[in-house]
């Protein structure tokens, strides 16, 4: 009970002093990028960024009591005992952000879950505001692919400590001043971590870029399972959805793919199809009227071979 208590004070220290280091970077890009004339930023985009992440943060506050009462009730039947420290967090970290890697998949290739993920990417601006834009019902839910961690003898606190401190790197690689490392030997942490190159490749609507770059801290995970994709020097990056989002109203913004899901389902069709609608990929549609990334990606190939 102790160390549990030790641990939720220590993310809430992690939380305090990041709040300025944040306050700093953001106002630092915000006047490089007005001086520069490069519009990073919007007021509306930005203010849109900061409700998503007051409705993500309100929403896990409430749920805590739930989700982490699940992840502790599953600690009661783990089956490995991690005794060096280092060991412990170092393990931690490595298979939290494998997790999240898979959770993040999940979210990018199951349109019900992408009606959740969408509100990250649908701003059409890059800065470190973005990283903040969360995915408003993913608390309800993101628990569940950590369950394997109370099980593997990771207490609940431990992981809300590590996921605060993956978060701050994960928010930091959403900027575009910082180019893509060519040079040794930064150039070797492109094959370990995830850089803003990377990640303003994950926040591409372009089809060569789509449902690419899905790791939080490291790009291991991406290399090993083949969603790895590099920033293409002469193809600039096109942020936001692959269609456009005219009403940017404070519901909309949240429900618009539930909406659309919706509205699919409504349709005349088989059980089947219904379930295909909820459990394919965004963009697939039983009469191929809407394509997926990988199809849409699949006829940019045929376009090309053919030119």
């Amino acid at each position: 009970m102790f160390e549990s208590i030790k641990s939720l004070t220590l993310e809430q220290l992690i939380i305090i002093t990041t709040t300025p280091l944040y306050s700093i970077v953001i106002v630092g890009e915000i006047l490089l990028s007005n001086y520069q004339h490069r519009q990073f930023y919007t007021i509306k985009d930005t203010i849109s960024n900061l409700y998503l992440m007051i409705l993500n943060g309100g929403l896990d506050l409430l749920s805590r009591g739930i989700t982490w009462g699940i992840l502790a009730y599953f600690y009661n039947f783990h089956f490995v005992e991690i005794q060096n420290p280092i060991l412990y967090w170092f393990l931690l970290f490595l298979a939290e952000d494998f997790l999240y890697y898979l959770l993040h998949v999940v979210d990018h290739y199951t349109r019900f879950f992408w009606a959740s993920h969408v509100t990250h990417h649908s701003s059409e601006q890059f800065n470190l505001t973005v990283g903040f834009r969360s995915s408003v019902f993913q608390p309800l839910y993101r628990f569940i692919y950590f369950i394997p961690l109370s099980l593997l003898g990771f207490k609940v606190a431990d992981m809300a400590v590590m996921y605060s401190i993956t978060q701050i790197y994960g928010i930091l690689v959403h900027t575009s001043y910082v180019p893509k490392l060519r040079k040794m030997p930064f150039m070797l942490l492109e094959y370990v971590f995830v850089t803003p190159s990377q990640h303003r490749v994950h926040h591409a609507s372009n089809t060569e870029y789509l449902d690419k770059n899905m790791g939080m801290c490291l790009s291991i995970w991406d290399r090993i399972f083949g969603t790895f994709q590099e920033e293409i020097d002469d193809l600039p990056i096109r942020y936001g959805l692959t269609y456009p989002l005219e009403n940017r109203g404070p519901i909309n913004i949240v429900l618009h793919a539930w909406i659309d899901l919706w509205n699919d389902l409504k349709k005349p069709s088989s059980l089947t199809t219904k379930f295909k609608i909820i459990l394919m990929p965004p963009g697939w549609s039983p009469d191929g009227s809407t394509k997926t990334s990988k199809e849409l990606r699949n006829e940019l190939s045929k376009e090309r071979v053919e030119f």
